[in-house]
């Protein structure tokens, strides 16, 4: 066993009980998880300020000078202890409102000390409340450091784990791991890149000779953080190119007479573009895994019926899994169109199909004269056999794993079939070169021709009066509405609570108006009977949870109302965004607040107001909330980064993207010597872990 993978209850001052609490509090089980622990910011030591320069606009500071008195005030409950620190420009208040008593034992007048906190200000006097304090030393006067601050939660510290506690864990885990650390980049991309050692940008993230060297530290660390999964994600696209030939379909006759005959519009450029991506990819003897991403409305179905049409045309089967039926349905209702004036047999299978209807369903799929299947993961049922699956479609990814990819990809015996996954989520580049690293990416980045931007604009509740009335309005030209409520709350109760009180109040405004309600605790029967009856044009107000994030077209539904939109991510925002402006007619999208919104919801309702593009408002989502939010990423553990950040790190990724890229394709198998170290920590690695930059 490694020093690296030594259990942290053998580490000085921890034990197993500390040991347990650190894992189930910050997940650290090892000496390498600890050293890997990483600080998120950092206090300067590096000064001292005299008492006269202070104000409470600083954030933290450092001082030295005499404790003149100690004093405890007040009764009970109201019980501090007020310490005078005076230096000859001046005195400052040093207040406590716990732990008096140790505090008493430690602080005695006429002695010099070293105090670091948060100043602020009552009335004319200063105060730190709570400040760290040591005796002033030999060495403590000399100052000069950048002390690490480290995620920590209550219940560590409650248990006396707080961040000094974890210094001296870093000071004597690095002292014992300085032997066995071993450089983990070749020495062309150390040269290259100017980076320093791995010893050296480990010492310096923990404990800084100054702020350039942390810099260098941060620097080395994210980018071989990012170095590391972007060479297993080319890694793992290699091997499967090798490894999978994919079945060549090159014959367009169908395609050529469905555009002569049946293409309801001209494509877009952007659309071309992708389809000649995708042709290239279908005839080339390699599988083709491309993620296509088009924002809400640019046309991607037709985009994937067209791949269909190749895989038809080549005697092959295909199909397309959706995430909900309602998606499925919709999905199926849009390419039966087609697919009818093609004269191609098609076919729904989602979960409330009776077995009846199944059978035929299965025997034409075997015998190879049901040419078309769509679906949800009833496709990945063990029963349904094609006869030979030329291209699976996997609609809206994120909401699927890679484990229910590869049961589509098994679907055949000799060979893999071509896969095309959508989404209408615009994903930053950052994050799909890092998410999707081993998919070829297609964008579709222009709407079809004819479609009016929507027109967003931020009312304050106070304004409801207004828009009432331009609800109205809309509704006497033929329109219909979406009002969309937050789920806020983490009950349910409570959330219906506040749907239903919107209910009711748009009721009383609107008392002639017939009104749709949908929510997710409502049975899917339910919910599909009021989405039909929306759909019809039977009730012209649909009031709405977020359910309708991923939803069907309803193109007469021109107005957007988004309540509390302070409450929604962005994404979620222009995900709800892009249910209207489905029509030929102007849409429009009013974000509803209150006054009260903090910098970050100002931010993002003026991101929404200024543009429709969807990588744009991508981008931006994921500077503000990073890349955990976005995507499921979380729960899909694609991404497990220690310390590289997408939302900053862009450029960093590109530089760590060629890097690995030259490399492989220089040295595939990683056998030269002065790759030697790639290969090595690649080896150490646990075979599981997604992040090959992880110290074992």
């Amino acid at each position: 066993m490694s020093f690296f993978d030594t259990s942290l209850e053998f580490l000085k001052g921890v034990g197993p009980q500390r040991a347990a609490l650190l894992q189930k509090e910050l997940k650290l089980f090892t000496f390498g998880d600890l050293i890997q622990h990483y600080p998120f910011r950092y206090e300067d030591r590096t000064r001292f300020y005299r008492i006269s320069e202070v104000n409470e606009l600083m954030p933290f500071v450092q001082m030295k000078g005499k404790i003149t008195d100690v004093e405890l005030i007040g009764d009970k409950f109201k019980r501090r202890l007020v310490a005078y620190l005076s230096d000859d420009t001046g005195e400052i208040e040093l207040v406590w409102f716990q732990g008096i008593n140790w505090v008493m034992q430690k602080v005695k007048p006429n002695v010099d000390y070293v105090v670091f906190g948060k100043p602020s200000r009552y009335g004319s006097k200063l105060s730190i409340a709570h400040p760290e304090i040591e005796l002033l030393t030999e060495k403590s006067e000399k100052g000069g450091y950048l002390q690490p601050v480290y995620p920590l939660s209550e219940k560590l510290r409650n248990r006396y784990i707080d961040n000094k506690f974890i210094i001296k864990l870093q000071q004597d885990v690095i002292k014992g791991a300085i032997s066995h650390i071993r450089e983990t980049l070749p020495a062309a991309i150390l040269q290259q890149q100017a980076f320093i050692g791995k010893k050296e940008a480990l010492i310096n993230i923990h404990f800084p000779k100054s702020l350039e060297w942390l810099e260098r530290a941060q620097r080395r660390l994210k980018f071989e953080e990012l170095f590391f999964i972007q060479l297993r994600l080319i890694k793992m696209k290699l091997v499967r190119e090798e490894k999978f030939k994919g079945i060549v379909f090159g014959d367009t006759s169908i395609l050529t007479r469905f555009y002569k005959e049946h293409l309801p519009f001209d494509l877009t450029e952007a659309q071309k573009k992708v389809v000649r991506e995708i042709y290239s990819d279908m005839k080339s003897g390699k599988q083709m895994n491309r993620l296509l991403q088009g924002d809400v409305g640019s046309g991607k179905t037709i985009v994937g019926f067209i791949s269909i049409l190749l895989a038809i045309g080549g005697d092959a089967q295909a199909a397309l899994m959706a995430p909900t039926e309602i998606l499925a349905q919709q999905h199926y209702a849009n390419l039966k169109k087609y697919a009818d004036k093609m004269n191609i047999s098609i076919a729904l299978l989602t979960g409330s199909v009776k077995k009846s209807a199944r059978k035929p369903i299965h025997e034409h799929l075997a015998d190879g004269s049901l040419k078309i299947l769509i679906g949800t993961h009833a496709l990945l049922e063990e029963e349904v056999k094609f006869k030979k699956l030329g291209l699976a479609i996997i609609d809206e990814q994120h909401r699927f794993g890679v484990a229910q990819r590869s049961k589509l990809w098994q679907k055949n015996a000799d060979f893999y079939p071509h896969v095309l996954v959508m989404t209408a989520t615009p994903i930053p580049r950052t994050l799909a070169m890092t998410l999707y690293g081993d998919l070829e990416i297609s964008v579709i980045d222009e709407l079809p021709k004819g479609r009016k931007p929507i027109k967003t604009t931020h009312q304050f509740d106070s304004h409801r009066m207004q828009v009432n009335g331009f609800i109205k309005t809309q509704i006497e030209a033929g329109r219909q509405v979406y009002v969309v409520y937050p789920l806020i709350e983490e009950s349910e109760k409570l959330d219906l609570k506040h749907l239903m009180d919107g209910y009711e109040s748009i009721s009383r405004a609107f008392p002639e108006m017939p009104i749709s309600i949908l929510h997710g605790q409502m049975k899917p029967e339910a919910k599909d009977f009021e989405m039909a009856r929306f759909a019809k044009g039977e009730t012209k107000i649909m009031v709405a949870t977020t359910v309708i994030e991923v939803g069907v077209d309803v193109p007469n539904a021109s107005v957007m109302i988004v309540e509390s939109a302070q409450r929604f991510g962005l994404s979620q925002l222009h995900q709800l965004r892009g249910r209207v402006g489905r029509g030929a007619e102007q849409s429009f999208c009013i974000l509803m607040t209150d006054h009260k919104l903090s910098s970050e919801s100002k931010t993002r309702i003026e991101t929404m107001v200024r543009t429709n593009n969807g990588f744009e408002i991508a981008e931006t989502d994921l500077k503000l909330r990073g890349p955990g939010d976005l995507m499921g990423t979380q729960q899909s553990g694609a991404l497990d980064l220690l310390i590289a950040d997408l939302g900053k790190d862009g450029e960093l990724l590109k530089i760590a993207r060629g890097a690995a890229q030259t490399i492989l394709a220089d040295d595939p198998l990683l056998q030269r010597p002065d790759n030697r170290m790639i290969l090595q920590q690649i080896e150490s690695i646990k075979k599981s872990a997604v992040n090959w930059s992880r110290i074992s």
